[in-house]
């Protein structure tokens, strides 16, 4: 039997040296991180860049499913995702947790582990936080703060007419993932010795439980001397990260069907389910790529490197959003991502 160390046996402050003990700071901007009653960071000629996260058990993940090293290590992910979708670079994190009396100290420690794998991975510190009792099972709030040259800084408002659309990697994984997992979750409930079948499907969960931020494609552009003219992470589906681009830029969009990136489990997954492919990709959200615009200049450089993919064109705003099907037709974007409210 696993031990359990309940909560209380600690107290608050007791916990948080448990978690937070034996941090190494891997950044010179942070000058102290946990220990006092606030983080000292010094940025010198950087523009600073701060993010914040909120994820609700019930709401953002189920424990059915979600290990809470994953949960925590996503927790950690989704935070940089932003920073870098701004082509910054990540630096610091604060984690405050809001926990209820079904979880033990060693659960607490599991979600650490997850959250500072993610920083040993991607070079951040964690330098604060708070920890707190839930009535309503688990919370967590990160905030992550980041830097950038304040001329290479990219905001959703810069895409201009004639640029063209790349993202990175592929689309819709991670909602087939998230199918997957609750088909499961449905299927073991009357069972008490149900085995989910997951083989041949591993890519799909990984994308679900345990994503990765886009920081090797910010770093293969800014090696290539590509500055891109707008970006977004792909959090909340294609099609709602494309309409906030072409709102905050005042442009228009044309996205073709044919060139939306997607991985073979996905598609494999979504004929299992009988499922339209290209709903899941435009729509489904959670898969931290990088959506972005660049000049018609750099098409052919751009085009060079691996794991871009050019999917349109950005066109001027009286002309709308629209996706070009394979057969040429055009149909309006819509928005029909994730919406937390």
């Amino acid at each position: 039997m696993n031990k359990r160390t309940e909560i209380a046996t600690l107290g608050e402050f007791g916990l948080i040296r448990r978690l937070t003990e034996n941090i190494e700071i891997k950044n010179a901007s942070t000058v102290k991180g946990v220990g006092d009653d606030a983080a000292v960071l010094h940025y010198e000629h950087k523009e600073v860049l701060v993010t914040t996260d909120l994820m609700l058990e019930g709401i953002h993940f189920d424990l059915t499913y979600a290990p809470l090293k994953h949960v925590g290590y996503k927790a950690a992910i989704v935070n940089f995702s932003d920073i870098y979708a701004m082509n910054g670079k990540p630096q610091q994190i604060t984690v405050s947790v809001g926990i209820s009396k079904r979880f033990s100290v060693e659960d607490m420690e599991e979600l650490y582990n997850g959250i500072r794998l993610a920083c040993d991975i991607y070079g951040v510190d964690m330098v604060g936080g708070d920890t707190s009792s839930s009535l309503t099972g688990l919370t967590i709030s990160v905030t992550c703060i980041g830097e950038c040259d304040k001329d290479k800084i990219v905001y959703r408002s810069g895409a201009k007419d004639t640029d063209i659309i790349c993202v990175s990697g592929d689309l819709g994984a991670a909602y087939m993932g998230l199918q997957l997992l609750e088909r499961e979750k449905a299927l073991s409930a009357d069972e008490r010795d149900f085995t989910p079948d997951f083989s041949g499907k591993e890519y799909l969960l990984e994308r679900q439980l345990k994503p990765e931020a886009r920081k090797d494609i910010i770093e293969m552009l800014a090696k290539a001397n590509i500055l891109p003219t707008s970006m977004i992470d792909v959090s909340d589906g294609l099609s709602s990260e494309l309409l906030h681009i072409a709102k905050e830029s005042n442009v228009g969009i044309r996205l073709y069907e044919d060139r939306i990136p997607i991985d073979y489990q996905t598609a494999a997954q979504a004929e299992e389910f009988n499922m339209n492919l290209v709903t899941a990709a435009l729509n489904g959200g959670e898969d931290y790529e990088l959506l972005f615009t660049i000049p018609l200049a750099v098409h052919e450089a751009v085009s060079a490197l691996k794991g871009i993919s050019v999917i349109g064109y950005v066109t001027s705003p009286n002309l709308g959003s629209y996706l070009i099907g394979r057969d040429g037709g055009e149909v309006p974007l819509i928005a029909q991502g994730w919406n937390p409210l």
